[in-house]
Order: structure tokens, then sequence, then C-alpha cells
């Protein structure tokens, strides 16, 4: 017959948290399973064995109270999974074996198991890019927990937290970077309180959620044309990237979603018409000589696609359009290097270009409103504020120095 007994582990600092342990006795053998609890000494009653409740106004009332109650409940799970193999298997059975199959049963009750299972679902509900997103974000958690362990909802803590954003920080992130990975981890970790797995805790008090304001690099027309001229004939992917890279140009500053999922029903008489994928935004753009020439560079005769981006209508459209997307901007970057740009050439390079050549030309904030697709001028006003202000700089610098 085995037995099991509830124990308590405390730290050897004092200050420090204790853990909590069922202690398993079977024909002689003492096994420990963890309960992923922690408790300070003194909400430990060692003579009694259970978990001492403090004043009810106490931030700890709600957690030791859910922890007093969720005791019994695995203890008794756990003395069922003892009594079902004894029944069937006598006295004689490996106990490291049924404490494994326990322990990978506790542990679905983990933050990891979670968030794996939540992004399987929005992945089956036909929302990829959040299931991206939270599988992006996820990868980044595990390789800063480097544990095969699962985490205990309630270990999921403000200490914890702030131990992921110094990792971030080491590995050179930036502040939006970071902020980015805390906003989906929070978001995970909302929708299991919504779901009752953990009572509502603020983990994410003390790290940074916002997102701060950064100078988006645009390029000087000199700099295009450099882009434009230079010969990759050498380098295929990259002479497709710089291809891409121009055609978002051409047609205004055109994200890399819309030119993948531009399709040659959509290029009628001499109009290109689509619908932003941001806003729903439907745009009509004049049909010129420097995007036919890149579009009949490339055959895309077996698709639909007018750009070779979506190339296999049997494979995910999904898949192909992320390769896409990471081949292109890893091959821009290569080429910012080549040409000694100051800073990253990306996709979104190109659209920070023609809003800033468009201000330079004196057009209007309403006609570029209109050319970008943007919802309203005032969107517009703010984009345009946040692109490189050098040239007023340099304004500025001459009228200062007038006045020596």
């Amino acid at each position: 017959m085995s037995t099991i007994k509830l124990k308590f582990r405390p730290s050897i600092q004092k200050e420090k948290k204790g853990s909590l342990y069922f202690q398993v006795i079977h024909q002689r053998t003492i096994r420990q399973v963890s309960l992923g609890c922690k408790l300070f000494q003194n909400e430990w009653d060692a003579d009694e064995g259970t978990v001492i409740l403090p004043e009810s106004d106490s931030e700890r009332y709600s957690y030791l109270l859910t922890l007093q109650k969720r005791i019994p409940q695995e203890k008794e799970r756990l003395l069922k999974r003892l009594r079902r193999i004894e029944l069937t298997k006598g006295t004689q059975f490996d106990v490291d074996q049924m404490l494994r199959t326990y322990r990978v049963s506790l542990h679905n009750n983990g933050m990891l198991h979670f968030a794996r299972q939540l992004i399987y679902s929005l992945r089956n509900s036909g929302r990829a890019r959040t299931a991206e997103t939270y599988q992006s974000t996820l990868n980044s958690f595990l390789r800063f927990y480097q544990k095969t362990d699962d985490i205990p909802m309630e270990e999921f803590t403000p200490e914890l937290i702030i131990r992921y954003q110094g990792y971030l920080k080491s590995e050179g992130l930036t502040p939006n970077s970071i902020s980015f990975y805390m906003r989906n981890l929070r978001a995970i970790y909302n929708q299991a309180i919504d779901k009752g797995l953990c009572l509502p805790q603020t983990p994410f008090k003390h790290v940074y959620t916002g997102i701060a304001k950064t100078v988006k690099r645009a390029l000087p027309l000199n700099t295009l044309r450099k882009i434009r001229d230079i010969d990759l004939t050498y380098s295929p992917n990259m002479d497709y990237a710089r291809d891409i890279f121009m055609f978002s140009f051409y047609t205004r500053g055109m994200s890399f979603i819309d030119m993948a999922f531009l399709k040659k029903k959509d290029l009628q008489n001499g109009i290109l018409i689509y619908r932003r994928h941001k806003t729903g935004q439907q745009l009509y753009i004049k049909w010129e000589k420097p995007m036919q020439d890149i579009i009949e560079k490339y055959d895309t005769e077996d698709t639909p696609y007018l750009l070779p981006i979506i190339k296999n209508i049997n494979c995910s459209e999904r898949q192909q359009y992320l390769s896409a997307v990471h081949l292109i901007n890893r091959k821009l970057k290569k080429l910012g290097e080549i040409l000694e740009l100051p800073a990253p050439l990306t996709t979104y390079v190109a659209r920070h270009a023609w809003a800033s050549i468009a201000k330079s030309k004196n057009i209007s904030v309403s006609v570029i409103s209109e050319a970008m697709g943007h919802d309203s001028e005032r969107t517009t006003r703010i984009y345009l504020a946040s692109l490189d202000t050098s040239s007023v700089d340099k304004a500025n610098k001459l009228i200062l120095t007038s006045l020596l």
C-alpha cells in the first residue's frame, strides 16, 4: 500500500519562499512530487501539515485560499492514480514511471501548456497572424526559460517577468521589441485568467509595455537611384528583393502584405485597384512603365498573383508569404550594407521614402494622405512628423549660424 504525505521544504534564505511537495512512499521507495507552489515559512503549520490563512485583506489571502482548496484535490488525483495501478498491477509497479505521468498531467495546467493550446486554437480558427505572433513570443520566452518543466500559473510572478525583460535587454533588443513580447505574453496570461486557470495578478506591473516613438528613416532620391541602378546579376535573390522594394516605392509605398496578395485581375485598363489589408480602404494606382518592367521580369504564368511572392497555389499562401518577407528583408539588409546606408534597409523604408520625397516636393498633406491610404489627414501628419527630420535640422543650423 502506497502512502502520500504533504511536506514543506523551507528556503535556506529565511526571507525567501519555500516549496510544497507530496512525499510518496511505495514499498520503502520514497519519492517527491513538487506541487509548484511557494509559501513563506510563517504560512505553513508544520504540526497540522496545512496552509495558514492570513487576514482576508492580505495580498496573499486569495492565493493561499486557492492553494488550500487545491491541495486536497491534487492529493486525491494522485491517490486515485495509485489505486488504479494497484488494482491492475498489484503492488509490483514502477512508481517512478507512474509519477512521471502524474507530473505531465499536473503540468498540463501550466502557463506553457496553456500558451501552446491557445496558439493551436487560434490557428484552427483562422487567426494565423495572432497565432504566429504568440508563437514568436513563446519561442522567445522558452529561450530565456531553458527548462523542460512547465511553469505553474501561480509562479508567473513579477520577479520572473523582470528577469525575462533583463534577458531581452541582454540580447540587444530595442525597448519597442521588448514591449512587443511583453504585450503578447500579457495577452496570453490574461486569457488564462479569463478561463479561470489562475487568479487575477499583475506580473507585468514593473515592465515596459508601451510603444516609444521612433524616427522613421527615409531615403533621399539619390540613394533610391543607387538602389535601382546597382548591378545585382550576381545575386538573383538580392536582385529579386531590390525589385520588390522598388515596386513598393513605385506604388506609393504599398505594404508587403498588399503586394503579396495582388492578383492579375486587379490590373485593368491601366489602373491597379486593390484594398489595403490594414484598413480595407480601396486604392487606385495608375500603372506606370517601371511597374510593368518588374512584372515582365518574372514568370507568374501558373499563378493568379501579379508578383512572384506566392508562387504555388497548392501550398500554404501564408507560409509562402512569411518565407518571402524574411528572405527579402534579409537580402535588403545585405544590400543596405553594400551601399553603406546609415540604417537597415527593409520593405518599410520604401513607404517612408515615398512619403518623405512627396513632402519634400511640397505635395499637399491631403494628396499624400489619399495616396498612402491613410484614414485621415491627421494620421498622415503624425506619420510625416515621425520621418527623419535631418533636413529641418540642417535648415535650423543654417539659420542659427547666420546669427554669428
